[in-house]
C-alpha cells in the first residue's frame, strides 16, 4: 500500500453489491489522533446551518437505525458522539429544529434542506453530555474513522435490505473491517447498563 494512502480496509470487491454509505463502500480512512476539530455545515446552498466542533468525535459508527440522517443513497448513517461542551453553533442557528421532541436524542435539523447537524439528550440518560453529530457534513480530514456497525438488522424492518440479502450487508461491514452488532457495542452497551444498575442501587463492585 502507498504510504500516502491512509486507507486502512479496502472492501472485498467480490461482494460490493450494496451502497452502504460513502465512507464505508470505498473503504475505510484512518483518522488522525492530534485531529482537533471542524466545522459542519448543511447542505442548503446559501446562508448555511454551521456547527463548530473543537474536538474529534469518539465511538464514530454506521447505524442502521431509523432515526438517524443519512444520504438519500445510503443503507447506513455515520454517526459519532462528542461532549456537548465541545460543539457551538456557528451560524444560522434560526433555521433549526427539532425534529422530534419526544424522542430521547433531540435531534436538531436544518428546516430547508433536513440534514440532522447535532442530537442532544437532555433528559436524565447514561450518554447526556454526549451531541451526536455526522462528521461527512465537514470538509475536514481527520476524523476517527468508523469503529463499527449498529442496529444493522434495522434496516430490514425499515424495507431498505431483503432478509435473505442480510449476511450479504454483514459480510460487506465486516469486509472493510466493522464488527456488526444488532445494538450498539459491548462497551457501549455495557456503559448504558452500568447506568441503570447505579440509578437501582444495584451496581456490582469486582471483587477479581
Amino acid at each position: 500500500m502507498d504510504k500516502k494512502d491512509k486507507t486502512i480496509f479496502q472492501p472485498q470487491l467480490s461482494i460490493m453489491s450494496f451502497k452502504l454509505h460513502p465512507l464505508i463502500d470505498n473503504g475505510l480512512k484512518k483518522g488522525s489522533e492530534s485531529f482537533s476539530g471542524g466545522t459542519l455545515s448543511c447542505h442548503c446552498p446559501s446562508e448555511k446551518v454551521t456547527v463548530s466542533l473543537s474536538s474529534n468525535v469518539l465511538h464514530n459508527h454506521a447505524c442502521g437505525c431509523s432515526k438517524c440522517w443519512k444520504p438519500s443513497s445510503a443503507i447506513f448513517s455515520i454517526v459519532g458522539v462528542i461532549p456537548t461542551s465541545n460543539l457551538s453553533i456557528t451560524a444560522n442557528a434560526s433555521k433549526l429544529h427539532i425534529v422530534d421532541a419526544s424522542a430521547p436524542i433531540q435531534r436538531h435539523a436544518c428546516k430547508s434542506c433536513g440534514v440532522h447537524m447535532f442530537g442532544r439528550i437532555e433528559i436524565e440518560h447514561a450518554f447526556k453530555g454526549l451531541d451526536f453529530v455526522h462528521v461527512e457534513l465537514s470538509g475536514e480530514e481527520g476524523w476517527q474513522e468508523p469503529q463499527f456497525a449498529a442496529f444493522v438488522s434495522s434496516v430490514v424492518e425499515q424495507g431498505l435490505v431483503a432478509p435473505e440479502d442480510m449476511e450479504g450487508v454483514r459480510g460487506q461491514l465486516k469486509g472493510v473491517g466493522l464488527e456488526t452488532y444488532d445494538a450498539l457495542s459491548p462497551g457501549l452497551m455495557d456503559a448504558i447498563a452500568t447506568f441503570v444498575a447505579k440509578k437501582n442501587g444495584t451496581l456490582r463492585t469486582s471483587k477479581l
